[in-house]
């Protein structure tokens, strides 16, 4: 019996045929699309927040993953001032091939994640998603956004007029095929009444070996109501990568520079040198079992890594073709869980 069945009531992600690719398909909620199960985290390409990239890597990274049957880039419109959503557009636009795109419309007052006690006219006012939508679309260079979520979520606007009008209104008028919400840092609890709603199409939370959270009420309920799950963070930011010490260095302005701060790199080659203790046996590398990880729970749609460069998109995509983790695996990784937040 395999881990997914035996832990999730057999109710297993159907998969679409590959066409000889290494890439596998699942459904994304009720959309009725099959997307790659691993998509393109694309905040990386846009070049402002993580540096030491290059375009003509990123353009190649993209190009490549596409090949390989990567049909999902969630972007958005604060990575790097609208800089990859220019980019992801500029590829999708090249290729034949159907590509599914997402973005986001970032909070008014800038604040990630929302505050508590902000009310959603200062965040998400109705005027202020269609406009941001309508710039997602111009640096796209699209008539038609497949998936538009809201940056940030606070449980507190869930009756509130404006994100759902704004999100029918988007819907109605042909600008957007799919709604959704970008879930706070390590808050997966914080969208379930909202998910009840049957309101939104997705939602997007940060998922790995070291925060397991959403498996214990976002994605039952995800599942039960057809919630499509972007699976974001599933490297947490490099950690999972094993390329994290005490000596690595990162360029001033770097949010990896703020993200590891202190004795962060510290605490995380201590949790990584474990964990591939307990991984010794186990073939692959680190951040391939990471992601497999994530594909393993049929909860997950896709699960967006950055990729900036061609080899990581390769050995990437091709996790694919490896498929979910032997429930033993599964249970090693169980004593893993690390609850922190270094978004802080």
């Amino acid at each position: 019996m395999s881990w997914l069945a035996e832990t999730h009531g057999g109710q297993q992600q159907k998969l679409a045929p590959r066409h000889n690719l290494p890439m596998r398909y699942r459904a994304l909620g009720k959309t009725g699309w099959q997307v790659s199960e691993i998509g393109y985290g694309a905040w990386g390409v846009g070049g402002k927040e993580w540096l030491g990239g290059d375009d003509d890597e990123s353009r190649n990274a993209l190009r490549r993953a596409i090949e390989l049957g990567l049909n999902f880039i969630d972007t958005a419109l604060a990575y790097g001032d609208g800089h990859s959503e220019r980019l992801v557009g500029q590829m999708v636009r090249e290729t034949k091939a159907r590509i599914y795109v997402a973005s986001k419309v970032p909070p008014k007052n800038r604040l990630w994640p929302a505050r508590p006690g902000i009310g959603i006219e200062k965040v998400f006012p109705y005027d202020y998603i269609l406009r941001s939508t309508e710039e997602s679309l111009r640096n796209l260079g699209a008539d038609c956004l497949d998936l538009q979520q809201l940056h940030v979520w606070n449980p507190e606007w869930l009756e509130r007029d404006e994100w759902r009008r704004a999100f029918a209104d988007l819907k109605q008028s042909g600008k957007v095929r799919a709604v959704g919400v970008s879930i706070n840092d390590h808050q997966p609890d914080s969208a379930l009444d909202l998910i009840r709603t049957g309101l939104i199409d997705t939602v997007q939370v940060i998922y790995n070996i070291f925060d397991q959270t959403p498996e214990q009420n976002l994605f039952p309920l995800a599942q039960q109501r057809q919630i499509g799950v972007l699976a974001r963070v599933p490297l947490d930011e490099g950690a999972l990568t094993g390329a994290i010490r005490e000596g690595v260095k990162f360029p001033d302005g770097d949010f990896r520079s703020f993200y590891f701060r202190g004795d962060r790199k510290k605490q995380v080659a201590e949790r990584v040198a474990a964990l591939q203790k307990d991984l010794e046996a186990v073939p692959g590398t680190l951040p391939e079992i990471a992601l497999r990880y994530c594909i393993s729970h049929p909860a997950v749609s896709t699960v967006i890594p950055g990729m900036r460069k061609a080899r990581n998109a390769e050995s990437n995509c091709r996790v694919s073709d490896s498929g979910p983790l032997d429930p033993e695996i599964i249970r090693v990784l169980r004593r893993h869980v690390w609850n922190k937040n270094h978004y802080r």
